[in-house]
């Protein structure tokens, strides 16, 4: 599918990431909306690109509800909003658990759901999910976030089967550790040793990549880390092995903390 002259909704458009996201489906030719919670920061992004914003919150379900019949006629979605939730389980609160889930994995599935039944009904669309590489490999101290992020790898593999002969396809995109923008970048952490970073811009030319080719999954991270992935999702218990005596959990454990004091 093209991007050029399609109507684009892009979630988590404020971040980091959203931003190169933006820049770089603007200059696809796509008719960009962006949407996020802070209307501030919102408005300037759109500025910057001339995107036409639905302010929202995709922790509530009526804000996920309202913005889909405000952007009805989206040709592809691409969701990027996520929240880090990383850290040990029993440190969240209810409330707090409820937030990752809703803007996480329920809004993504819920907007999906909204968007896939119009441009099934035209025979024409695509669906792209920003997961992570945390959605195919398990560390100790981002349980939460890992939940959030196998959910919607298995959702996103299963529902482009569903879909399979509508015209709509359905894409995932994960990245690994992220530099120069974006939830990792911002907490100042390294990367746990001998692996490697990606920039903004890998990860928006793989979610181009992923429409115009209408590619299934597309992994964002150098080949170390994918290897690792894979690995790690055969053989979960040899994976959890290998990363203690690695120290991995140590590296993680610091990646969480410094994210901790950048809230």
């Amino acid at each position: 599918m093209e991007l050029s002259g399609s109507n684009v909704l892009l979630t988590g458009a404020t971040g980091g990431i959203g931003s190169a996201l933006a820049a770089r489906l603007t200059a696809q030719g796509a008719r960009l909306t962006l949407t996020g919670r802070r209307e501030e920061a919102l408005k300037a992004t759109a500025d910057a690109y001339g995107a036409r914003t639905v302010v929202a919150d995709l922790a509530l379900r009526p804000d996920v509800v309202r913005l889909a019949e405000a952007c009805a006629d989206t040709d592809v979605l691409v969701a990027n909003a996520a929240l880090p939730a990383s850290g040990d389980l029993i440190d969240y609160t209810e409330e707090q658990l409820d937030r990752a889930l809703d803007v996480n994995l329920r809004a993504p599935v819920l907007l999906t759901r909204l968007l896939a039944e119009r441009m099934t009904a035209r025979g024409r669309g695509h669906i792209v999910l920003v997961g992570s590489i945390s959605g195919k490999a398990a560390t100790g101290s981002t349980s939460l976030y890992n939940a959030t992020k196998f959910g919607l790898r298995g959702f996103a593999l299963a529902l482009r089967q569903e879909l399979r002969g509508t015209g709509v396809g359905v894409s995932l995109v994960q990245p690994g550790f992220v530099r120069d923008a974006g939830m990792f970048a911002a907490t100042g952490a390294t990367p746990p040793s001998g692996i490697r970073t990606v920039t903004p811009r890998q990860v928006a030319d793989g979610v181009v990549r992923a429409v115009r080719r209408d590619r299934c999954e597309v992994n964002v991270a150098p080949l170390e880390l994918r290897l690792l992935s894979a690995v790690a999702g055969q053989f979960p218990g040899f994976a959890e092995r290998v990363q203690a005596r690695a120290g991995l959990d140590g590296s993680v454990r610091r990646i969480v903390e410094a994210q901790r004091s950048h809230r």
